[in-house]
């Protein structure tokens, strides 16, 4: 982190907490505790065979929150399904001179890759903890295929005022009937941010 001292934690307002499962990313025994978690969400009730494959699920997203370096992290998933969504808030290394809402726009406007639309829709926009880009995108998963799966995201690139540094808050989910609601999540989520 560029300024440790200055913060000790990311806080994010998770709303329907009930749904939302906080990833321990400083666990030191992460099978045990995605096992515990799988348990305690879908309950005694549930066949085992169902609680490994959640547990495995939990798995992966940690190490991708990991491997990113995440502040934080949170998956949503509904006591009686898969994880639908994914939350990560991580700090970025930007040089200070490209720590503008104008470079992140630029650097989103040409960003490589597949996007469906007419690309990325980038707004900017003004959130609690500073001025920030919001990049709203649908993707496929894999670039080089026909057909498959396809990832929509929101992601908010924020400068805190406070702070000498810039985030990414991060909202993907694949089920895309869940958008119009997810995507008031993600402002919703972007907007609670604190760094504490």
């Amino acid at each position: 982190m560029t300024d440790a001292e200055d913060w000790r934690e990311c806080r994010v307002a998770l709303p329907a907490a009930h749904n939302w499962l906080v990833l321990d990313l400083a666990s030191e025994e992460p099978e045990a505790w995605a096992r515990t978690l799988a348990g305690q969400h879908l309950g005694d009730d549930v066949p085992e065979q169902w609680r490994d494959a959640f547990a495995t699920d939990l798995l992966w997203y940690w190490g991708v929150a990991v491997r990113q370096g995440a502040l934080c992290a949170a998956v949503l998933a509904p006591s009686d399904g898969p994880v639908v969504a994914s939350y990560t808030v991580r700090e970025l290394t930007v040089p200070t001179e490209s720590r503008t809402v104008a470079a992140f726009r630029a650097e989103a406007a040409n960003a490589e890759g597949p996007c469906f639309g007419d690309g990325p829709v980038l707004t900017e926009v003004e959130l609690p903890l500073g001025p920030a880009l919001r990049v709203h995108r649908q993707e496929p998963t894999d670039p080089q295929a026909d057909h498959g799966t396809v990832v929509e995201g929101i992601a908010h690139y924020v400068l805190p005022r406070r702070h000498p540094t810039a985030l990414e808050c991060r909202l993907l989910w694949t089920s895309l009937g869940l958008g119009a609601e997810l995507v008031k999540v993600a402002d919703e989520l972007a907007d609670s941010l604190r760094l504490v």
